[in-house]
């Protein structure tokens, strides 16, 4: 070390807690629920789909990685047993180990791939009896839930019975959006005067974190919901309680919750039975978007230089 120049303990201090300390939080990351924690058939397909398709790579990474520093020791410069051939060009061998395992792979892979998402169809129903229907509005930024068969609805908290069926009918009041509730499955596009399927259900009773998991403005980080899964009996008891509460859920209350903002969770203790057909056929207004302002018709245009 040069006379003057700052040691390790001087003038460069020692980053490798830091280095640890930054693995090991990135390492309780994944210790979170998840699609990983699935509570619900769907979710329990979904992740063995996930670990299938992980074992099936592991195939072709683990002795590639093996294989390299295989090579890296073998070939070293002290290894006088190691033979040195720069003629060599061509091995029938090689190539059809380079070519076979990895083509065996990718088939194996499409074949779990396309069963596995044909068996999981959003739109595809689930067996079981009691299917508890429930109608889903995005908007900026808050998600609207509608239970038609109850005459109730909430704004940013779901609560569903377990072990029971759950058909979910999905529309969006503004710009395109995404459902998602990671542990009981798959994710579903929300589209402005469009209507799409989504069938999942809650085989252990709990509280899942659902939110938006496509861009929709401002505010889209403050789409998150919960959702309550519970036992038949406290379903009905909640169906019970909120026809209870006095707001009533009709085109004026609509119109209040299209506007672009956040919102508490609320209840409403009777519905519009048509707001949601009202809302697919674009009788009523959308949400005014996260678009950029109209200019006035009538102010002239700037002419190009």
């Amino acid at each position: 070390m040069l006379a003057g120049q700052p040691g390790p303990a001087q003038g460069y201090p020692c980053r490798i807690p830091k280095v640890v300390l930054a693995t090991v939080c990135l390492g309780l990351a994944a210790c979170g629920g998840g699609v990983l924690a699935p509570r619900g058939p769907v979710g329990h397909a979904e992740k063995m789909i996930l670990i299938d398709s992980l074992v099936i790579m592991l195939a072709i990474v683990v002795p590639t990685i093996l294989a390299t520093a295989a090579f890296a020791w073998w070939y070293r410069a002290g290894n006088a047993r190691s033979r040195y051939l720069p003629d060599w060009d061509y091995s029938g061998k090689v190539e059809l180990v380079v070519w076979f395992i990895p083509a065996l792979v990718i088939i194996l892979l499409a074949g779990v791939t396309w069963i596995g998402s044909h068996s999981l169809d959003p739109a595809k129903p689930l067996q079981g009896t009691g299917t508890v229907e429930v109608q889903v509005v995005s908007l900026d930024w808050k998600w609207l839930f509608i239970y038609p068969q109850y005459g109730v609805a909430s704004v940013n908290e779901l609560t569903v019975p377990t072990r029971a069926p759950l058909h979910f009918s999905l529309t969006s009041a503004s710009v395109m959006n995404a459902f998602f509730v990671p542990q009981l499955g798959s994710m579903i596009y929300t589209m402005n005067g469009m209507v799409t399927q989504l069938n999942l259900e809650a085989d252990a009773a709990g509280t899942y974190e659902g939110l938006s998991a496509n861009y929709s403005g401002a505010g889209f980080s403050d789409m998150h919901f919960d959702v309550h899964a519970v036992s038949a009996q406290e379903f009905k008891t909640w169906v019970e309680s909120a026809r209870g509460a006095p707001r009533r859920l009709d085109e004026a209350a609509y119109l209040a919750l299209g506007q672009q903002g956040t919102s508490p969770v609320l209840v409403f203790g009777s519905t519009d039975p048509q707001l949601f057909e009202r809302l697919v056929a674009q009788s009523l207004p959308p949400g005014p978007g996260p678009a950029a302002p109209v200019p006035d018709a009538k102010q002239p245009r700037a002419k190009a230089p």
